[in-house]
């Protein structure tokens, strides 16, 4: 028996794995990237938890047993940001949130709201993961260099920061304080800034009246942004006891 090919409906990584997942109707699922980094073997340990009914979502921890090389310097620094800047927003150590070997059980799947094409889709599985409070679990795994005659199409730079705001953007569904907070300190450290040049200037005797109005209106900007924030942290907490009571019914 060989492997079935299906050719993708779009263009990039995500909606390859989307394509995918949506085809798939056994009770569990390996998503395994097929570029020679990943052994085989360490299936039986993604399994695992999800046969014994631990893990809704398995995610294969790099870090855990890599070669030299399988990492670039640069890739392995930006990993390391952007799962810290992860497990800040969503207050969940998940360690290795870009590896491309997971496991799903078919419920998990079917919950899962996936829109980001392009390499943003591994960020955006450990998100969703989170808002549907799946029950995730991370194993190790080994991470081997890619063979020589593969190239990767991924750019740590652009890519990266691809990543990095996938994260920061899907915080307003998950942790609308971090996201509005942010938005609200640089308005209000803006404004602060510009209060002092413009304090200073006012004591020798030179006014400036719509830079007096601007930090007003910096400061101002900052307070509603970090009031929005605190609001909408509160209606996100009660729409997530309202699913959470929604989904113990459905079991």
């Amino acid at each position: 028996m060989g492997a079935r090919v299906v050719a993708q409906t779009g263009k990039g990584k995500g909606q390859a794995v989307q394509d995918a997942l949506s085809m798939i109707d056994d009770p569990y699922v390996i998503m395994i990237d097929g570029d020679g980094t990943y052994l085989a073997k360490d299936v039986h340990s993604m399994l695992e938890p999800l046969e014994t009914g631990r893990a809704d979502h398995v995610i294969g921890n790099r870090f855990a047993d890599f070669d030299a090389g399988a990492f670039t310097k640069l890739n392995l620094i930006g990993n390391k940001m952007l799962n810290k800047f992860f497990s800040i927003i969503y207050r969940k150590n998940l360690v290795d949130i870009l590896s491309g070997y997971r496991g799903f059980t078919n419920q998990a799947i079917r919950e899962l709201e996936l829109h980001e094409t392009g390499f943003e889709i591994e960020s955006e599985i450990a998100v969703d993961s989170m808002k549907k409070e799946h029950r995730v679990e991370v194993v190790p795994i080994a991470y081997r260099p890619r063979p020589d005659e593969g190239d990767t199409k991924l750019n740590p730079l652009t890519d990266g920061f691809g990543i990095g705001s996938t994260i920061y953007k899907m915080a307003k569904f998950h942790n609308p304080m971090f996201y509005f907070g942010i938005i609200g300190a640089i308005l209000t450290l803006c404004g602060i800034l510009l209060g002092i040049y413009v304090v200073s200037e006012w004591m020798i005797g030179i006014t400036h009246i719509p830079m007096t109005i601007l930090t007003a209106l910096l400061i101002i900007s900052g307070i509603q942004m970090f009031i929005f924030g605190m609001l909408s942290d509160l209606v996100v907490s009660l729409h997530r006891e309202t699913m959470r009571t929604l989904r113990r019914q459905q079991r």
